[in-house]
């Protein structure tokens, strides 16, 4: 590995994480510094919408504290198939992602779903940043 490649992935794994910790913390701006302004997000496997960046922004921050009002993502490997000189990547994320939500008798329960990310990182000026995301639910627990 060259400087460039040890640095493109550093920032592609800190582009995962930020995206990760804004849906976490609720701080849903941060994800200005994840996606391109034209990205398209696919949350449709786990029972949300499929849409451009601009409209899934707003549901996101509506309709996650609604249900979920404490998220937790746990990221495992995040494969990066390097191509020496790419400004565009398919990167892979596999994810744990538990929730506590309101379980309808006055308590709570926790739900949990597994998969994996796949985002198209593609290099722009502000360095690298999400233009499509698809969530894969591998398996979900408590739904």
């Amino acid at each position: 590995m060259d400087l460039q490649e040890i640095s493109d992935r550093l920032e592609i794994a800190d582009v995962v994480t930020r995206y990760t910790r804004a849906i976490d913390t609720g701080d849903w701006d941060r994800l200005d510094t994840v996606f391109t302004p034209d990205a398209d997000i696919d949350y449709v496997q786990s029972g949300g919408i499929h849409d451009t960046y601009a409209v899934v922004k707003p549901w996101l921050a509506e309709m996650l504290p609604a249900f979920f009002p404490h998220r937790m993502h746990t990221i495992g490997q995040v494969d990066v198939p390097w191509t020496p000189g790419a400004d565009e990547l398919e990167v892979c994320a596999y994810f744990d992602n538990p929730m506590p939500m309101d379980d309808g008798q006055g308590g709570t329960k926790i739900v949990e779903v597994g998969g994996i990310y796949h985002h198209t990182m593609v290099r722009t000026a502000d360095g690298w940043r999400s233009r499509k995301l698809f969530e894969q639910v591998v398996w979900k627990r408590g739904l």
